[in-house]
């Protein structure tokens, strides 16, 4: 049953959360339309439809990118301020135990976590996908950062475990590509090899339509030739996924992802560490929120000299250790050899060490 000391702090907690949050978000808003204004004013859009499709975006996204910390901060600013009108000491004068206090605590870290998480699986995702769009069309074409404009034209993809295939300057409108190639492969050996002027895909037979091929098969020294004006193959791959798209990791729910990293296991292909680390980091990040309010919760209730500006200190040089780790961790997943899901845990795993050893040794 939740009392009237549940309430007091959960009270405290929720409000100081919200409010931390707003505050954080409208200057993270105004910052990022500063720096984006001659894109906006390049793209002739309203304010209506800037808001609609861009910021009905952004703002989610950047609230998901700032949750745990927030929870913090907000943890440790009104649990300091508790301490330092000596209302932790006078709770636990009264004789309430130091677990029952920390138990709205958990209680209110649990509540924001279950929505953060919520979020992180379907409503940042759709979120992202109005943001990335806008980024993609009126930013990153803008950008003197994007190198060459022709490095999306050449395509090469893994089929399955044993095809190759290969085409340039595929039309995204058109559904046509030019020098399409595939090779099926024994062991190390090319046995089976496709080659034709373009490549189209068929939307009657659900395949690709070869134009002008020309079909080898080679067995040891033996080779045998084949030409065709026409050809159908099934690539198992469908045009929507020749698409080549930066934001992509961060556009899909839980089960698109998901259902994206099977299909693309089934083909074979490598370098998905980075989306299974997005896919274990939308199950870790929510729970770093209950780990994070715990830790403010135990190092602000101590009534010290310099008070909340001491604990806020404390909180924030915490906070960018946990990010530098886990930015860490991930870099040493898609660039390294770390699994994923230790990758996406780990700053959860040591911080709550860090929580335990913080929670035994202090006051009660």
């Amino acid at each position: 049953m939740i009392k009237l000391l549940d309430r007091y702090i959960l009270k405290k907690f929720l409000g100081t959360f919200v409010f931390t949050m707003l505050v954080i978000t409208s200057i993270a808003v105004v910052i990022d339309t500063s720096e984006k204004a001659d894109d906006m004013v390049r793209s002739g859009l309203t304010v209506k439809q800037l808001i609609m499709n861009y910021y009905i975006g952004f703002v989610p996204f950047i609230m998901s990118m700032i949750y745990p910390l927030m929870v913090f901060i907000a943890v440790i600013y009104f649990t300091s301020k508790m301490a330092g009108r000596s209302e932790i000491i006078a709770i636990l004068a009264g004789g309430v135990r130091y677990n029952r206090m920390l138990r709205p605590f958990l209680i209110g870290a649990a509540f924001l976590s279950l929505i953060f998480w919520l979020a992180s699986q379907y409503w940042v995702p759709r979120a992202n996908e109005i943001r990335t769009d806008f980024q993609a069309v009126y930013v990153d074409r803008n950008s003197s950062y994007n190198g060459d404009p022709y490095r999306n034209n050449n395509f090469y993809l893994r089929v399955d475990p044993v095809t190759f295939v290969g085409f340039r300057y595929y039309d995204t409108a058109n559904k046509v590509a030019t020098n399409f190639f595939l090779q099926k492969l024994k062991g190390n050996k090319v046995y089976y090899n496709v080659r034709a002027e373009s490549v189209r895909w068929d939307p009657a037979r659900k395949d690709w339509k070869l134009t002008t091929v020309i079909e080898r098969t080679i067995d040891g020294l033996k080779e045998t030739m084949k030409r065709d004006d026409t050809m159908h193959v099934n690539l198992n791959v469908q045009p929507k996924e020749l698409r080549r798209d930066d934001y992509l990791k961060d556009k899909l729910t839980t089960p698109e992802l998901q259902q994206f990293i099977h299909m693309e296991e089934v083909r074979g292909s490598e370098g998905l560490n980075t989306f299974k680390v997005e896919l274990y980091h939308r199950d870790a990040t929510p729970f770093s929120v209950i780990i994070m309010a715990l830790i403010g919760a135990v190092i602000a209730s101590r009534k010290i000299r310099g008070g909340s500006g001491v604990h806020l200190a404390v909180g924030i040089v915490l906070a960018a250790i946990f990010v530098v780790m886990d930015k860490f961790a991930v870099t040493f997943s898609t660039k390294g050899n770390l699994p994923p899901v230790l990758a996406a845990w780990l700053p959860n795993i040591i911080f709550s060490g860090v929580a335990g050893i913080l929670y035994v040794k202090t006051p009660k």
